[in-house]
């Protein structure tokens, strides 16, 4: 697998970790030293960061993150990049469901452990952000 692959790879797992609510795969992808920071937020550290997990589970019916593209320059074993998302949140409410949407720019740094690269910075932009009606059941 080329490192641009693998460094995608490791953006992919980050969202489908925040999506099913999975530790696990976030500990594959986040270096014990990781720092994400964010519009009012800055969190140091690998269990400090997996707490985030939780938030999501309490702030949010439910969650999708999609990545798009990245635009990533590697240097050995540390490489540094943009990453384009979409981050879909679903709120509950007594009067009907809505979906927060982000166009996120993650400004990333990865350092390669091993056979595998690991996030030791992510810092998440959020372009806009838009509110919309949900209109299916999603069951």
């Amino acid at each position: 697998m080329s490192d641009l692959s693998a460094l995608r790879r490791t953006a992919e797992r980050y969202a489908v970790g925040a999506d099913r609510r999975n530790k696990a795969l976030w500990r594959e992808v986040l270096a014990d030293d990781i720092e994400i920071t964010g519009p009012g937020f800055s969190i140091t550290g690998l269990e400090a960061n997996l707490g985030s997990i939780d938030h999501l589970a309490h702030a949010f019916t439910m969650t999708r993150h999609v990545v798009h593209d990245m635009d990533v320059t590697v240097d050995g074993d540390t490489a540094r990049g943009e990453t384009r998302s979409t981050a879909e949140h679903r709120i509950a409410a007594p009067d009907g469901d809505t979906l927060l949407v982000w166009a996120i720019r993650y400004q990333d740094q990865w350092r390669r452990e091993g056979d595998n690269w690991k996030f030791t910075r992510r810092t998440l932009i959020v372009d806009w952000e838009e509110l919309r009606p949900i209109k299916g059941t999603g069951a």
